[in-house]
Order: C-alpha cells, then sequence, then structure tokens
C-alpha cells in the first residue's frame, strides 16, 4: 500500500542503520528525479549530485566522515555557485536552500520507496573534495547514506520531541 504524503513526513526518520542490500539502479534513478524536479531559486537548478555506490567509494566515504553507517548507497550533495541565484540586494548565494530543498525531496522520494536516510553534515570537506575531485566552484553540502533500513534501526529518541506550531497571522 502505498503512503500518503502526510505518512511519510510522520514516520521517515533519519536512518543510521542499514541493512548490506544492493539498490537497484531503477530506484536511484527515481531518487534522484525528486530532486531533480525540486524547486530551486529562479529554477537555476545548481544542484550536483555524486552517486558513490561502489566499494572503493563507499570506504573512500568512510575516510571523510564517521557517519557513513554502511549505507549501500551515498549521494554526496553540492551545488555549483557559478549556477546558483545571488539576491541582488547583498548577493546572497542560494545555492545552500537550493541544495537543501533538493536533498529533501531524494529523503523523501526514498522513504516512500522504502529506504532510509540521514543527512550527514558532519565531515572533512577538505578531503572530502580531494578524494572525490570536486571542483573548486562546487560548495559541499553533505553526504546522504541511503538503504533498506536494519530490522533494529529506529529513530533517535528525541525524534517524536516536536515543538509547539509557533505561527504568528499578520
Amino acid at each position: 500500500m502505498k503512503m500518503t504524503f502526510d505518512e511519510i513526513i510522520k514516520t521517515r526518520y533519519s536512518c543510521r542503520k542499514f541493512k548490506a542490500d544492493k539498490i537497484k539502479r531503477e530506484d536511484i534513478l527515481k531518487v534522484l528525479e525528486a530532486g531533480r524536479v525540486a524547486p530551486t531559486a529562479v529554477n537555476r537548478q545548481p544542484q550536483r549530485i555524486f552517486v558513490i555506490e561502489s566499494e572503493a567509494g563507499l570506504k573512500t566515504v568512510d575516510e571523510c566522515t564517521k557517519y557513513g553507517f554502511g549505507a549501500p548507497v551515498n549521494f554526496l550533495i553540492c551545488y555549483d555557485k557559478e549556477a546558483s541565484w545571488h539576491r541582488r540586494a547583498d548577493n546572497k548565494d542560494h545555492g545552500d536552500i537550493d541544495a537543501a530543498i533538493v536533498t529533501t525531496h531524494m529523503m523523501l522520494k526514498a522513504w516512500e520507496l522504502g529506504f532510509g536516510t540521514t543527512w550527514v553534515c558532519a565531515m572533512d570537506a577538505e578531503k572530502t573534495r580531494e578524494v572525490f575531485n570536486i571542483p573548486d566552484n562546487y560548495e559541499i553540502m553533505g553526504f546522504l547514506p541511503m538503504g533498506v533500513p536494519a530490522e533494529d534501526a529506529q529513530p533517535a529518541k528525541m525524534h517524536y520531541e516536536r515543538n509547539e506550531l509557533n505561527v504568528k497571522y499578520l
């Protein structure tokens, strides 16, 4: 049975333990497509995503972060600073926001397909740039490990703690 959007956003959690099961290329492409169609500032689409699935590549991820969690696929999320939109008034680069939207779309699609993910920003960015040969004009945002959640995978203790809605109507 297919999940509703509300079910997807309320049940998805940051998965930190994965089965070793390989992920079909068609499923990887579905997740990438969800990111491709995500909205970006002025539709510049500055996201640049590296798919890491080889054994050597995944070992290299582990050299850059201790949070690869043994996932069979890891996406390295970047954006091109030369392609992203910059606000005219103060030159604020919106590539980080675009990459966050893209990554969120990918995480939610992955969950719909039965895959867990977690956003990993704790890494050695310079080592990542070096070992994966990331161009200087690409800003590295983080890794997105993805895989089938292990049977004993579960949300972190604080996952369900939510603040009350804090909105002001003007």
